[in-house]
């Protein structure tokens, strides 16, 4: 049973209910991005979002179908293929790859449709040839330019106001002819070094905003149910999707608007003169955890900005030691007797709140302190040695359930949580001399292993049968 979900539109400024246009299905335009340099930590903020999405939805029993971008034309992709002396495909595609290797260490779901912008240019010209016949675009040069002014809706999403801008004021040459300075370009007709494409008005190619619009309806219809991106993007360029779309088609373009606010990094934005620009490589050079990224882009609500500093690394890497400790214990722990009531109980409970919060706009806060309180209940039980038959697996089995949306909880699933067996039988070694030592009060000895131990990052229980070890 689909549990009712409430999600905050940014069309409206307000709460609502997620309504799909199809029953039980979730359709998700995504927009991704501009593949012209390495994503920094910011975009992948908004990416990890886009992915607690699809992943809550599915998780609340919707059938997800999403669309992520690739805008590999552009202004800035021409100019930086044109400096490096190498084609448009060529210059591109290295990003492209980091692009999937940052999603990938972070393990964001890849999404069911990876559309380049280069792949759907028909399509893009199909699109632009309606709205001219409708009226609502002209061409002038060899471009061709939406008029806002046919569109009496603009400005719905983000309330922007028009008369804030003067009509028929003169603009620069390189925009292409315009009538009027709010209009915004649909096709540049092409330039002298530009990549090119042959059109109904000469050779050129497709303005920014057409191509989504373009990709998006042509894989998920003319409305479909969800557009996410970061909050820079509302304005000018979901509000001339919106604009576009709706004047081709005459139909709602998107029901739901979903965006994530900024990262900030030490309390101020990102910039490259503040040598706070992080890209993911430049963070797993320092020694960074991808977990621990993850879980930090996680533990903040998506409508909130997010301040990334090293200290609160550190503080999330504390919350996952936490629970990877329970796992730990619980591996270790004698199942007695039949299978206890009320850890039962609290595995119910944990799937419950964490559905409802997970309903309400997406609320990981207290998605997350229904797992701790879970972890502290299981780790009670373990302490009363209430731990019966089966029990160890349904605490695991509800922890799973979770992570199908968290994505962080098992450290077996990211490299720094994998055991190495180059080592372990000398750790065994080490542990057992421990052992031994403390037996026959050699606390000198003793001390002297543990402490070369806990550096190697093995952590030790002491138990009345021995003492039982683990990677940190």
């Amino acid at each position: 049973m689909t549990t009712e979900l409430v999600l905050y539109n940014t069309l409206g400024r307000t709460l609502e209910p997620f309504r799909p246009v199809t029953p039980g299905e979730a359709h998700i335009y995504a927009c991704g991005p501009t593949v012209y340099n390495e994503i920094h930590i910011g975009n992948l903020r908004a990416f990890m979002v886009q992915d607690v999405l699809r992943r809550s939805l599915r998780h609340l029993g919707y059938k997800v179908v999403q669309v992520m971008n690739l805008t590999d034309v552009d202004d800035k992709t021409i100019l930086g293929a044109n400096k490096a002396g190498v084609s448009l495909a060529e210059y591109t595609e290295p990003f492209v790859q980091s692009f999937r290797r940052d999603l990938e260490t972070l393990h964001i779901e890849p999404v069911e449709h990876f559309p380049r912008a280069t792949e759907h240019i028909a399509g893009m010209i199909a699109l632009i040839e309606t709205l001219v016949a409708k009226g609502y675009a002209y061409a002038s040069d060899g471009s061709v330019f939406f008029s806002i002014a046919k569109f009496p809706d603009y400005g719905r999403l983000s309330g922007f106001d028009l008369d804030q801008v003067q009509r028929g004021e003169r603009v620069a040459a390189d925009e292409y002819g315009k009538e009027d300075v709010r209009d915004f370009v649909l096709w540049k007709g092409v330039k002298p070094g530009e990549p090119s494409w042959e059109s109904p008005w000469g050779p050129g190619r497709p303005g920014w905003h057409v191509e989504c619009s373009a990709m998006s309806m042509g894989l998920l219809g003319e409305t479909f149910d969800l557009h996410c991106g970061g909050v820079d993007l509302i304005f000018p360029h979901h509000e001339n999707e919106i604009a576009q779309s709706e004047s081709a088609t005459g139909k709602p373009f998107v029901r739901t608007w979903l965006h994530s606010e900024h990262l900030i990094v030490d309390g101020q934005k990102m910039s490259k003169s503040l040598g706070n620009q992080y890209t993911l490589p430049d963070l797993l050079e320092r020694g960074l955890s991808p977990r621990a990224l993850r879980y930090l882009f996680l533990s903040v609500h998506y409508r909130q900005k997010i301040n990334f500093t090293f200290e609160s690394l550190e503080g999330v890497t504390n919350a996952l030691y936490r629970v990877d400790q329970m796992r730990f214990r619980l591996a270790h722990a004698v199942e007695k007797g039949g299978p206890d009531a009320r850890l039962a109980k609290a595995a119910d409970r944990l799937r419950e709140d964490f559905a409802a919060a997970l309903a309400e706009d997406l609320n990981l806060s207290v998605a997350l302190a229904a797992v701790f309180a879970f972890v502290k209940e299981a780790n009670v039980a373990i302490e009363e040695g209430r731990i019966g038959e089966g029990d160890r697996e349904r605490v695991l089995a509800a922890l799973a359930g979770v992570d199908e949306v968290l994505g962080v909880l098992d450290p077996a699933e990211w490299p720094e949580g994998q055991a190495k067996d180059d080592d372990s039988d000398e750790i065994e070694r080490l542990v057992e001399e421990r052992w031994q030592a403390r037996k026959n009060r050699d606390f000198a000895t003793s001390d002297r292993l543990r402490d070369e131990l806990v550096a190697r990052g093995i952590a030790l229980e002491d138990t009345p049968n021995g003492t039982r070890w683990k990677r940190r």
